[in-house]
């Protein structure tokens, strides 16, 4: 399957692929198979809430998550893994915890527009969280490549929604992240 984010005119995949194969560690089979999920909860919330509230920050940013979902399967296919998306059905996880967090998130967007802006930084939050720790546990060139283009994805989404969230006179506050990172990035 390719890849829409291109990078020089190479597709995601292309430059996974021409990278070294380099042995996964347990972790980091875990840590591409969770992103994998995670990308696609981050898609299908946004989706969900841009059919409530119409707002076109959630469709756009949908579609640059599953260029993110894309991007990790150019993982899972080189080193011959099981994608946890079997069915590619929105709001259906196999890791519980991501489905827990899915209902959750989509029960707080569901109440005003204010509260799904402030689900979308929470969701980049996370997802930059947990890509710096899964940055401190791989060594393998390709998977690298695809954290560190996630994590920059996941920064001007922050970005975005933070500066939505201020015309309506509100603001975010990490919960994952510190608060230093945080204003690093949005001043950014």
């Amino acid at each position: 399957m390719s890849t829409s984010l291109l990078i020089f005119g190479a597709s995601t995949a292309d430059i996974v692929n021409s990278l070294p194969y380099e042995t996964l560690s347990a972790s980091e089979t875990e840590s591409i198979l969770q992103m994998r999920e995670e990308e696609k909860l981050a898609r299908d919330v946004y989706l969900t809430l841009y059919d409530i509230w119409e707002l076109r920050i959630f469709s756009n940013i949908a579609q640059s998550e599953q260029q993110h979902m894309d991007a990790v399967l150019s993982l899972i296919e080189k080193y011959d893994l099981n994608d946890p998306v079997k069915v590619d059905e929105r709001g259906t996880f196999e890791n519980e915890d991501l489905q827990k967090l899915y209902n959750q998130l989509i029960e707080q967007g569901s109440k005003s527009l204010e509260d799904a802006l402030i689900v979308g930084a929470t969701i980049e939050d996370l997802d930059i969280y947990d890509l710096e720790e899964f940055l401190k546990i791989t060594d393998n060139q390709d998977v690298k490549f695809v954290y560190e283009n996630l994590k920059n994805g996941s920064e001007n989404h922050m970005r975005a929604f933070v500066f939505q969230l201020s015309r309506f006179n509100k603001t975010y506050t990490p919960i994952y992240i510190s608060i230093e990172e945080f204003n690093k990035i949005i001043s950014d």
